[in-house]
């Protein structure tokens, strides 16, 4: 079931949170290392949980295994506004289908927000993740690149 959080998903988000963190390679060698600390994991959350913002979850059996946040706010370029994924992490053994519900929830959300775009990012080299936006109608926007000084 994908369904909006609850401050009662408090300390399940921010374990998903630091999985996420984990999965983006932030603690691989030669990755960027940004320590976990919980208290801004917190502070993401409840943020997510504020008007414009979103903070959706997929849960199995009343855990969430998911989670997906996003913000609805005016392009800086211009009179658009867009919705902007934060930060999107389902645990590997419940990816899936409810990858799927968890973008149409998005969608569904930033539609109702006003926004003419939405927007998704994606960390590494996972070819499925681009591949699974391309499906969905998304398209090759920007790259971003990072380096440790």
């Amino acid at each position: 079931m994908i369904r909006s959080a609850e401050i009662g998903d408090k300390a399940r988000v921010i374990t998903l949170l630091e999985h996420s963190r984990i999965g983006a390679g932030f603690d691989r060698d030669g990755g960027f290392h940004f320590p976990f600390d919980p208290a801004y994991a917190e502070r993401l959350f409840i943020m997510h949980l504020m008007p414009r913002h979103l903070c959706l979850l997929h849960d199995v059996e009343g855990t969430a295994q998911g989670v997906l946040m996003a913000v609805a706010s005016d392009h800086p370029f211009g009179p658009v506004k867009i919705a902007r994924e934060t930060v999107w992490w389902i645990e590997p053994d419940y990816r899936g289908l409810g990858a799927v519900k968890m973008l149409n929830g998005y969608e569904m959300w930033a539609r109702d927000q006003g926004c003419q775009f939405t927007g998704m990012a994606g960390m590494g080299e996972d070819p499925d993740v681009g591949k699974l936006y391309q499906r969905r109608g998304y398209h090759v926007a920007e790259r971003h690149f990072l380096k440790a000084m």
